[in-house]
């Protein structure tokens, strides 16, 4: 299982239950896509049993102090970012503005987006494409994550 999250936007407590449902749903990787605010928020991801994969958002505006907690999670750099995992060839991007070029390429298997706030999963052109929503929950007052699973490609929107 994959954990997909987005726009956390400094919710401590709604980033631990995203850790907490990660870790109890086995998840080997984390993808986050922008949108932490602030160090001290992403180091919530401190407690994760698993990497993680992000990208700065246009709200990370202390990138150097995120970049310092990143040293012990994982990997963060800028939109967008392209990596393969088990096979399986991702792009994650904070903005959803080019998801229409990202798809007609046909390079990825899964896009994964965030910046809207709002909850999507389709297939374009062959390709999957999520955005697991808030987990913030500032705007809609319902935090949630994204499940991927690699088995069967099938991914899902998850409340908290």
């Amino acid at each position: 299982m994959i954990g997909i999250m987005s726009d956390s936007h400094d919710n401590c407590d709604a980033i631990k239950q995203a850790v907490l449902f990660f870790n109890n749903a086995g998840c080997e990787l984390v993808i986050h896509a922008g949108d932490f605010i602030a160090p001290f928020a992403a180091g919530e991801l401190k407690g994760l049993a698993c990497p993680v994969k992000a990208v700065f958002g246009n709200c990370d505006g202390e990138r150097q102090g995120l970049k310092k907690v990143f040293k012990s999670l994982g990997t963060l750099c800028e939109e967008p970012f392209r990596f393969s995992h088990k096979g399986v060839s991702f792009l994650v991007t904070h903005t959803h503005f080019n998801i229409k070029n990202y798809t007609a390429s046909g390079d990825y298997d899964v896009i994964i987006y965030g910046h809207t706030h709002k909850a999507d999963i389709r297939k374009e052109k062959g390709t999957l494409v999520i955005n697991p929503g808030e987990t913030g929950g500032w705007l809609t007052g319902r935090p949630s994550v994204g499940l991927l699973s690699l088995k069967d490609m099938r991914a899902e929107v998850i409340s908290l």
